[in-house]
């Protein structure tokens, strides 16, 4: 009784020690990954933004005190619509907690997963190693690797990122929406220190956000029209920094620099289905979003801490794990979870890319009333947040 992940980025570790932890080592895991995150790269500039629930969980499966000391935390939301007088504020002290949620940078939580998991019970790591093959049979399923090994389960993980290459090799397709929209994404510095406000701008071109990092610096995801990518693709980092600075405005004072720039195109990607037989697709293998409102991480959590309570109970009762009543268990249980976080960030999309003068008037309208009202602002904070049983 054995599990195989393809994918060891964040959803796949997560998946992996979640496994690891609850059964405590007795559900062995193989973990496929093709590259392991070391020190002497240099990193992509994102960051994850993960809701307070979602530390929680990491917190319950051992996860959470490696990743804390790369946290930054955040402890106020602005939400604003540029050139109206639409303004949300969440502030953590309104719901008595410390933090809406904290701010890990990639390449370092990839570095500490990776520590946890080269000590972690059960795990075997197959890294760095890529799926050749894959022959599934009715009892179980058997992957070919490129080194030459092969491995053999019950149940394979799709853990290997949107329009998932392993998914397609199973005969699973996707359905793909192009928001005709380029994510580019940067590391800031300010001349005010962002102390732990996250920022949610939306602008003509698309959403703006700025997570607070460590050393006072800013993570930026400032979304534009795909038809203009090349154009700020040239643009020098001055240019940028102005451009920037006139979309966002002067809340965190001069933006003084800015690093490596990098961009990606902006898709929501949905699996027709996210289980086969022997097979489950967790994380963008299962559904890739938009990063606005930065729910795409804590939606693939929930994923993955569910698929591994339910395989930690099947294994307690000694059940084949990827028999085809816990697959499907595991995607009914999820449907509406999933259902509701694709909608609202592509109604969100879809709200605020619209520029026709009645629905900018209601939706600032909307913002500047859940600004007055606690009760509408908490329930507008538990959706978008994350703050959802899982």
């Amino acid at each position: 009784m054995s599990v195989i992940i393809v994918g060891g980025g964040m959803t796949g570790s997560t998946l992996a020690l979640a496994i690891s932890s609850l059964t405590a080592g007795k559900l062995p895991v193989t973990l496929i990954e093709a590259s392991r995150p070391e020190p002497h790269k240099a990193p992509e500039a994102r960051a994850l933004a993960l809701a307070q629930g979602s530390c929680q969980q990491l917190q319950r499966i051992g996860i959470w005190s490696a990743l804390s000391g790369c946290a930054t935390a955040i402890t106020r939301v602005q939400v604003s619509d540029r050139g109206h007088a639409g303004l949300v504020n969440l502030r953590a002290e309104d719901y008595a907690i410390a933090a809406l949620g904290q701010v890990i940078e990639l390449h370092e939580a990839g570095r500490h997963l990776f520590a946890l998991l080269d000590k972690a019970a059960g795990v075997t790591l197959c890294c760095p190693d890529r799926v050749a093959g894959v022959t599934r049979t009715q009892s179980q399923v058997t992957v070919t690797l490129d080194s030459g090994k092969t491995l053999q389960g019950q149940l394979m993980i799709a853990a290997d990122g949107s329009s998932s290459p392993l998914a397609n090799l199973c005969h699973i397709h996707s359905q793909v929406y192009n928001y005709q929209q380029v994510a580019v994404t940067a590391t800031l510095t300010t001349a005010r220190h962002p102390a732990g406000c996250a920022f949610e701008r939306f602008t003509h071109n698309g959403p703006l956000a700025l997570l607070p990092l460590s050393q006072g610096r800013s993570s930026l995801v400032w979304c534009h029209r795909l038809a203009d990518h090349q154009t700020v693709a040239g643009w020098d980092d001055a240019h940028f920094l102005q451009q920037l600075q006139q979309a966002f405005g002067w809340r965190l004072g001069k933006i003084l620099k800015v690093e490596t720039r990098h961009s990606y195109p902006l898709r929501l990607v949905r699996a027709s289905t996210h289980i086969s037989h022997r097979l489950a697709l967790v994380g963008n293998a299962a559904q890739t979003l938009h990063p606005i409102a930065g729910q795409g991480f804590n939606l693939a959590l929930r994923d993955a801490i569910s698929l591994a309570e339910l395989l930690a109970k099947a294994a307690e009762r000694k059940d084949d794990v990827g028999a085809w009543p816990v697959l499907s268990h595991y995607q009914e249980c999820r449907r509406t979870d999933q259902h509701n976080t694709v909608n609202l960030t592509d109604g969100l999309i879809s709200l605020f890319a619209n520029h026709h003068q009645p629905l900018v008037a209601g939706r600032n309208l909307a913002l500047m009333v859940m600004e007055r009202l606690p009760l509408l602002r908490a329930m507008f904070a538990r959706r978008a947040l994350g703050w959802i049983e899982h």
